[in-house]
């Protein structure tokens, strides 16, 4: 006579607790995913404000050595 899980010293989970811990389980791997998106998008931002940073500067140099070519080229 073959005998039950519970007589062999097994667990049975209910259909609720199994449906919980899949539930579980996806909201963990949905979070996790949000937060490698938001870190991806956080280093996409900085590296483009750092970006145009950059050619903010480069922008003001250019304008201020052509003023000083003007000033040069009036004297």
């Amino acid at each position: 006579m073959s005998q039950t899980p519970e007589q062999r010293g097994e667990e049975r989970l209910s259909r609720a607790e199994i449906g919980k811990d899949a539930a579980q389980s996806a909201i963990e791997a949905t979070a996790s995913t949000v937060g490698e998106v938001a870190t991806i998008i956080t280093g996409a931002v900085r590296g483009v404000a750092g970006a145009l940073g950059g050619l903010a500067t480069e922008v003001f140099e250019i304008r201020e050595a052509a003023r000083r070519a003007h000033r040069h080229a009036e004297d």
